[in-house]
């Protein structure tokens, strides 16, 4: 389209001049002292009467001058605005006192009460503020209008007034607005700063989630697999069948632990899936019984009992209890020594789901409790107390008196009514 270059050219122009704000004031203030200079030379060519402005030789001489300073004020009243106040302040002043022509470099005044009312130095802001509201009247006083009524010189001092109190309004309302974006922006960077550290908390907390999900899932089928295997390697010759069964058990022991790692790596590519086009359910207290199975299957006696009213629960204290169950039944298995016996109970309560896993085996070391863990590497019991916190539940873990060990958990139930 034939409009889109000259956009271009506009657009690129703009940006110039913006980014060379002294340069534009430069042309302004050289239009100011053109147009002082021929209405300088009007004047001096064919002066007034001195009756009706009593101007002299001084007075013409200051009006140079006092134009030059005041075009300087406009040039360079965004580099230094406060040093250019107070410059305009001594034009006009001498100006009063000579008595010099009033030239069109007076509109600097105007300019430089916008200029010092934008910016955030109060000071000079309210001192714009009461020249504003000052300068027209002495103007008028200074130089009078002889063929003009006294109500016209009122009216006229106020429009001037008025002026020179909106170029003040206009101003402050430019800082103002510049206040408000700035703000706008700092409050913006918090949030996004804010929103980053929320995301590295929820990265940790999800990096903490996932590696008690595999300690619970490599330990307890690692375990069971180990235990299996040493046993078919002790009965291949003399019982080919049960190390059949025990093989049998270590295949699907090893399925299941490479479903939930899958599940768990899912979660760690975000928009994956599993081969089957959705992640592997999160284990529950419906699944505890094939534990225990699969651990009965390993050698291990489990006494396995739900009492109470079985209902929905939440999936976080679901998954909870699972994980305890297995933790506590994978460390009896390492700990217990031979022909230790296990008992779990999951009872269903008005508000609170309670689970006690015990055995009467030999247990590990008192130190390995006391320190908070249960596999030598102080992960087992410092899991399940986060997983317990998380659902904002107690528990209480130690030996039991006359040897073994008592895990005792209550995980409280949110009300669905």
């Amino acid at each position: 389209m034939p409009g889109l270059p000259t956009l271009g050219y506009v657009h690129r122009l703009y940006e110039f001049l913006r980014r060379h704000p002294t340069l534009v004031d430069g042309a302004w203030a050289a239009v100011l002292l053109v147009m002082s200079g021929v209405w300088l030379v009007g004047i001096m060519t064919h002066p007034p009467s001195a009756d009706s402005l009593g101007q002299g030789d001084v007075q013409q001489a200051a009006s140079v001058p006092i134009a030059l300073a005041l075009c300087t004020v406009v040039a360079l009243r965004r580099r230094a605005p406060e040093k250019m106040l107070l410059l305009a302040t001594g034009a006009g002043l001498a100006e009063v006192v000579t008595g010099a022509f009033p030239v069109p470099a007076n509109f600097a005044l105007l300019v430089i009460v916008f200029t010092n009312a934008s910016r955030n130095v109060r000071w000079a802001s309210r001192f714009a503020l009461a020249g504003a509201l000052t300068a027209p009247t002495v103007h008028t006083l200074r130089w009078p209008n002889e063929g003009q009524g006294t109500a016209a010189a009122v009216l006229g001092t106020v429009f001037l007034t008025a002026t020179f109190l909106l170029a003040w309004v206009l101003g402050d309302s430019l800082r103002t607005r510049r206040a408000y974006y700035a703000q706008l922006e700092e409050r913006a960077a918090r949030l996004e700063r804010e929103r980053e550290a929320q995301a590295k908390v929820a990265v940790a907390a999800e990096r903490a989630r996932i590696a008690r999900e595999l300690h619970d899932v490599v330990a307890h089928n690692v375990s069971v697999m180990v235990v299996q295997a040493d046993g078919a390697a002790y009965v291949m010759d003399t019982a080919p069948e049960q190390a059949r069964q025990a093989l049998e058990t270590i295949s699907g022991t090893g399925r299941q632990a490479l479903s939930e790692m899958r599940r768990l790596l899912g979660v760690l590519r975000t928009g994956e899936h599993s081969e089957s086009g959705e992640y592997v359910p999160q284990p529950g207290v419906e699944q505890l019984a094939d534990l225990v199975e699969q651990v009965r299957g390993a050698g291990l006696t489990v006494d396995f009992r739900v009492e109470g009213t079985p209902r929905p629960l939440p999936s976080s204290v679901e998954l909870t209890a699972y994980r305890i169950v297995q933790e506590a039944l994978t460390n009896t298995r390492k700990h217990g020594g031979p022909d230790v016996g296990a008992t779990v109970r999951l009872t269903y309560g008005a508000d609170d789901l309670t689970l006690l896993a015990e055995d009467d085996g030999r247990g590990a070391q008192r130190e390995l409790y006391e320190v908070g863990g249960l596999d030598g590497l102080g992960q087992g019991l410092i899991g399940m107390r986060e997983r317990v916190g998380m659902v904002g539940g107690s528990l209480d873990a130690g030996p039991r008196p006359g040897g073994g060990f008592r895990i005792s958990a209550v995980l409280p139930l949110k009300s669905t009514g």
